[in-house]
């Protein structure tokens, strides 16, 4: 398992991933900028700009599972120089069976794709963390997680979209957080350790939703971007996720 580095910041509980019988262990929550609402000329400044945050989210897109083409590998492994944050790819791409262990060997902490892209979700998770990263499960707002709960034990994330795959800036999805509940409540029971993360319209007022219904993990894009000061919105976030989890 490779050191996943990034800053360790004080909060309320922890959460640990499955991938190793002794797995490192992030404070949750945590905050994901997300790379997709970044000035892409200016990738290496604009992630360090949020050096406070806890993960740097950078979306892979091939035009082909989403009808948008960001940036694939070559742009990770350069990513992987510039900053050192944990890099949280999510893999929106057809075919993650084959493409999505090389993020792993370059550097990416951990790697998540999705499951209506994937023919054997299980084999891929394994290869993924096989080649050193911690692995994600991705479902779409329209897919149940049902059909897929008894897959989760194989994964170190659950990552519910909040929104449609492929754009940045759409509205948040109230309607998904029953599935981010159903995550949860697993947890919870002990059933399974793993992160819920979530992604798609999180800002200021949507962040409470989603830690209330049991979020440890926020992806954020325009809310951080797009603000004056991204680090500071990075920490607005966070204290807001903080008290929810506080009680």
């Amino acid at each position: 398992m490779p050191s996943l580095g990034g800053p360790r910041l004080a909060a309320p509980v922890e959460c640990v991933p499955v991938g190793s019988d002794s797995p490192p262990a992030w404070p949750v929550p945590l905050i994901a900028p997300s790379l997709l609402s970044a000035d892409f000329a200016r990738l290496g400044e604009q992630a360090r700009q949020v050096e406070n945050a806890d993960w740097l989210h950078v979306d892979v897109m091939d035009n082909h599972f989403v009808p948008n083409l960001t940036i694939g590998l070559p742009v990770v492994v350069d990513l992987r120089r510039a900053t050192s944050l944990p890099l949280d790819c999510h893999l929106m791409i057809d075919n993650p069976d084959r493409w999505a262990p090389p993020y792993a060997e370059a550097g990416a902490h951990n790697v998540t794709f999705h499951v209506e892209a994937a023919g054997d979700p299980v084999q891929t998770a394994r290869a993924i963390r096989a080649a050193g990263a911690l692995v994600g499960l991705a479902v779409k707002p329209g897919t149940p997680l049902e059909p897929y709960r008894d897959l989760l034990g194989e994964f170190d994330t659950l990552l519910v979209m909040t929104v449609e795959p492929g754009f940045g800036g759409q509205e948040f999805m109230e309607e998904v957080l029953p599935k981010v509940r159903a995550a949860r409540r697993d947890v919870a029971s002990g059933h399974l350790k793993l992160f819920v993360e979530v992604d798609g319209g999180i800002n200021g007022t949507t962040i409470v939703a989603a830690a209330e219904a049991g979020a440890d993990v926020f992806v954020a894009g325009s809310a951080v971007y797009a603000a004056d000061d991204p680090a500071r919105a990075v920490e607005a976030l966070r204290e807001q996720a903080r008290a929810v989890a506080a009680g």
